[in-house]
């Protein structure tokens, strides 16, 4: 269980009312924001304190893994932001019966404020730069403190097993409604050819002329080795929610896998390295990914990639793996 502390002065009634954490995946110049970046270390079973208005007002539990998904709409007035995609993860929460404001208990609290990615200044005021950020156990423990029986009673109950049991269907009601609407525009879009359609459409399931493309470059999953391809599906690198047409229907942007590692690599829980490195994300669950064929206690390298499959990784690497990028 790790402990984390989001900053939601101006999306506190959304998010908690939503049972979610929405985050941009870079700032508006295109670099990277570590107060985002760690919205892909979020596990299942995490504790959450929301901070609001210098309170802090609610705690949550993490019932899903980082995951792909539009800006909600209700950021804004315009409906859905269906071009807007940043990460998000479910979260449910409880309001604080005993809410606390933490720069009345800063001279008990500086001491064990982190030297990096603090979440409050050692005035006690909170960072407005920060928005998720990691909390060591010994300031988590204080707050627990202070905040009483309803941060203690969290902290010593092992949420994960349960809210790993909802994770799939929860991640996946996100990622469906996003991709059913870029499906949408594909079927309505006048300048193309039903054919070209029907290759589009069926591309997102990993069928069609897309792994007729992929399976020139591709010939077996390179985790299990299986070969055969009534078996294999083929996965999109940058996923094909990120792909304009023409790289959904790319064969250099797959590979061919079995349906347990696609699910893996479609979801960020592992990548891989230009030279073929196999990448596992740190929120991983090793025992699952074993199981699964994918052997988490050596090294393991899956041979070469072509020049435009390495571009695809970057983008993988970048904005699918569940790893924070520094």
């Amino acid at each position: 269980m790790r402990y984390w502390w989001v900053n939601q002065n101006q999306t506190y009634v959304h998010e908690i009312s939503g049972s979610y954490l929405w985050s941009p995946k870079r700032k508006t110049d295109g670099s990277r924001n570590p107060f985002y970046e760690f919205m892909r270390e979020v596990s299942p079973g995490d504790l959450i304190l929301s901070y609001s208005d210098t309170y802090l007002r609610a705690i949550g539990v993490a019932n899903s893994y980082c995951y792909e998904c539009p800006k909600p709409a209700e950021f804004g007035k315009a409906g859905a932001y269906w071009e807007h995609i940043g990460w998000k993860v479910d979260v449910s929460y409880r309001p604080l019966g005993h809410v606390i404001r933490p720069s009345d208990y800063i001279a008990r609290l500086r001491p064990l404020l982190p030297e990096k990615y603090s979440p409050l200044q050692v005035t006690g005021r909170g960072k407005q730069s920060v928005y998720l950020t990691e909390l060591p156990s010994d300031l988590m423990n204080a707050l627990a403190d202070l905040i009483g029986q309803e941060a203690r009673i969290l902290m010593s109950y092992d949420k994960l097993a349960e809210s790993q049991a909802g994770y799939e269907k929860k991640a996946a009601i996100g990622l469906a409604e996003w991709e059913e609407y870029l499906q949408q525009k594909i079927r309505n879009d006048s300048q193309l050819e039903e054919t070209e359609k029907m290759a589009l459409v069926l591309s997102r399931r990993g069928q069609g002329k897309f792994k007729q493309n992929v399976s020139q470059l591709e010939h077996r999953c390179r985790i299990t080795q299986v070969d055969r391809p009534e078996h294999l599906r083929a996965s999109h690198i940058k996923p094909w929610r990120d792909c304009n047409n023409q790289e959904r229907l790319d064969g250099e942007n797959g590979f061919l896998l079995t349906p347990s590692i696609d699910h893996l690599f479609d979801r960020g829980f592992i990548s891989f390295e230009d030279k073929g490195k196999l990448l596992i994300s740190p929120v991983a669950n090793k025992p699952a990914l074993q199981r699964m064929g994918v052997s988490t206690d050596v090294d393991t390298n899956v041979g070469s990639f072509t020049h435009e499959q390495k571009k695809f990784l970057d983008f993988h690497r970048n904005f699918v793996f569940l790893e924070v990028r520094r």
